[in-house]
């Protein structure tokens, strides 16, 4: 059944999370990174940049199943969603114990060539009801139709890409990445969706094997620019964006390439063990 893109604007409830030191310390080791920002509680930790995805994880599922009862996709075309594109804007760090709300809003649908692309818009407030971040998280819905007008969504503007040749990039790093680091991602991070982690689940979605999620993959190359261009300061960082392209499998040794620098923008992509491009278009902006 198609997608209709009468739902861009619709809203799912609110949904509040608290915050530990437990939870940020896990994923930031899920991801093999232990700088004393996300682990020195002696001193106060802080979330890992990408640890957003943690909490705005349960709000996508809850909209799923709210889908399911007030529009036409079938349960198995919803299963088809795959993670296309992510861009996060980060107002200032998060700094456990904290309790904070999420909100979410559908802020596009249209039509491509693999199917619908949806974008739906996560906003998270603290209790004094200011903001920590916003998310765009466009997801394909593979072999999906669209039924009305396409409704693309309003991102923020992106920094100007310079222009680069093909070459050399300013630097290259390699990370690996060990057969079972979905499963501790998954648990680490508590995002569960079992084509990371349970092969039958994801054969029956067309996958070859289970593989890496795409957030950990964006997350593993976000440690390693804070490390390597912004001071080892997570605090620094104010913006992830980045499309995801081919899939990573386990185990495997991803490379991260930074291709330019323009002020405060990196931009920045990732090949698969297969040379294969992971991440695409990736971007990181930091604070002065």
């Amino acid at each position: 059944m198609p997608l209709e893109s009468s739902i861009v604007g619709s809203a799912g409830a609110p949904m509040v999370s608290e915050i530990d030191s437990r939870w940020t310390m896990a994923y930031a080791a899920a991801l093999g990174d232990s700088i004393p920002l996300y682990m020195d509680t002696t001193r106060g930790v802080i979330a890992h940049p990408m640890f957003p995805v943690c909490f705005e994880w349960p709000v996508q599922v809850a909209m799923r199943a709210q889908f399911e009862k007030s529009t036409s996709l079938t349960r198995d075309e919803a299963m088809r969603a795959v993670h296309a594109t992510h861009d996060t804007v980060l107002f200032r760090s998060i700094r456990p114990p904290e309790r904070l709300t999420t909100r979410l809003m559908v802020a596009g649908v249209e039509r491509r060539k693999p199917g619908a692309y949806m974008v739906t818009r996560l906003d998270t407030i603290d209790e004094a009801g200011k903001p920590v971040c916003t998310s765009w998280y466009g997801a394909i819905y593979r072999g999906v139709e669209v039924v009305g007008p396409d409704l693309p969504a309003k991102f923020l503007p992106a920094p100007a890409q310079p222009i680069f040749e093909d070459g050399e990039p300013l630097s290259e790093s390699r990370i690996d990445v060990p057969a079972g680091m979905a499963h501790i991602y998954t648990e680490c991070a508590r995002i569960f969706n079992p084509i990371h982690t349970d092969a039958s689940v994801a054969r029956a979605a067309g996958l070859p094997e289970i593989i890496l999620h795409g957030t950990a993959t964006l997350a593993l190359a976000v440690s390693r620019i804070v490390e390597s261009v912004a001071g080892k300061d997570p605090a620094r960082v104010e913006r992830v964006a980045a499309r995801f392209a081919a899939m990573v499998t386990m185990p495997s040794t991803l490379t991260v390439r930074v291709q330019a620098r323009a002020g405060a923008a990196v931009f920045f992509e990732v090949l698969s063990g297969e040379g294969r491009l992971a991440i695409r278009d990736g971007m990181v902006t930091l604070r002065a």
